[in-house]
């Protein structure tokens, strides 16, 4: 039996930077916030981490970083993901040198790949992996999507255990997981498919919105877990509109800005990352005012 990285919500947390790199005295303090309000799990160094623009030394930095703050409390899943086989696979034994619960990798970017590149990538990290392997799919990003059939082939790794799903195709996700339901751990990538994921057997996700809503993103998920499907959808629903707002531009955009707005760090990106344009930002704070999120 496979073993479960977690169920619920782990957030892909956002990377706080300061003039000279990563604040890591904010850094700590959203790491300790979002387990004192009951994250499930956190991903770092994912997308939303912004690990494309991190040096080498920080992403590594970062991880080991993470680890050792939560000491424990949740699961930490580093992302070492890259379009370089080689480096995925030093990000990856760096990862589990420094006690990272599990690793998330993502298809190649810009080189793309075929399905048997996909394959052959995912078995040979997952082959020198001490941790265990999520797969990270987002052809949005990447260019490239992993097809039912590769999912087939992958699942019967030992050490590959999830997938994170943000192919956003509900029927693709219906065909991967008539193949791979009892193999793979199924989480949503999307935060407005949380509960459409789970009914199709996901059992969390890794989240955006939890960022700034820990508790309450856990809560779509608790809900659903205790059987409670309406009040868990009523939640989905509840949240579409500042979920809307996180996307309104690339992520981690917005919730870069809105974690600033709260107070947990600066509103600093790399480019080509830019800060929010000004009229969706405040379209934001104003659906954030209502969740009484900011004053």
């Amino acid at each position: 039996m496979k073993k479960t990285i977690f169920r619920g919500i782990a957030t892909a947390l956002i990377t706080p930077f300061n003039e000279e790199g990563i604040d890591y005295e904010q850094f700590g303090n959203i790491i300790d916030w979002q387990i004192d309000s009951g994250i499930d799990a956190l991903v770092i160094c994912g997308t939303t981490g912004e690990a494309s623009t991190l040096t080498d030394d920080e992403h590594r930095d970062a991880i080991a970083y993470a680890a050792k703050r939560a000491a424990g409390r949740v699961p930490i899943i580093a992302g070492t993901g890259s379009n370089d086989t080689g480096y995925a696979k030093d990000l990856t034994r760096c990862a589990c040198e420094a006690g990272a619960d599990a690793v998330l990798v993502v298809t190649p970017y810009y080189n793309k790949a075929t399905q048997k590149g996909l394959i052959n990538m995912f078995t040979d990290i997952a082959d020198m992996s001490t941790a265990p392997v999520i797969l990270y799919n987002v052809p949005s990003r990447t260019g490239v999507n992993i097809e039912p059939s590769t999912y087939k082939v992958l699942a019967d790794h030992e050490n590959i255990v999830g997938i994170k799903e943000a192919n956003g195709n509900l029927s693709k996700i219906v065909e991967t997981m008539s193949y791979v339901h009892d193999k793979l751990d199924l989480y949503s990538g999307n935060d407005d498919q949380i509960v459409p994921l789970m009914s199709l057997g996901g059992i969390g996700a890794i989240s955006v919105l939890s960022n700034i809503m820990p508790r309450e993103t856990c809560e779509i998920t608790r809900k659903y877990f205790a059987g409670d499907i309406e009040g868990a959808a009523k939640l989905q629903y509840k949240y579409h509109s500042l979920i809307d707002a996180l996307f309104s531009e690339v992520n981690p955009i917005p919730v870069k800005a809105a974690m600033a707005k709260m107070g947990f760090c600066q509103n600093k990106l790399r480019l080509p990352l830019t800060e929010m344009d000004e009229a969706k930002a405040e379209k934001m704070y104003e659906i954030m005012r209502g969740h009484g999120l900011i004053k």
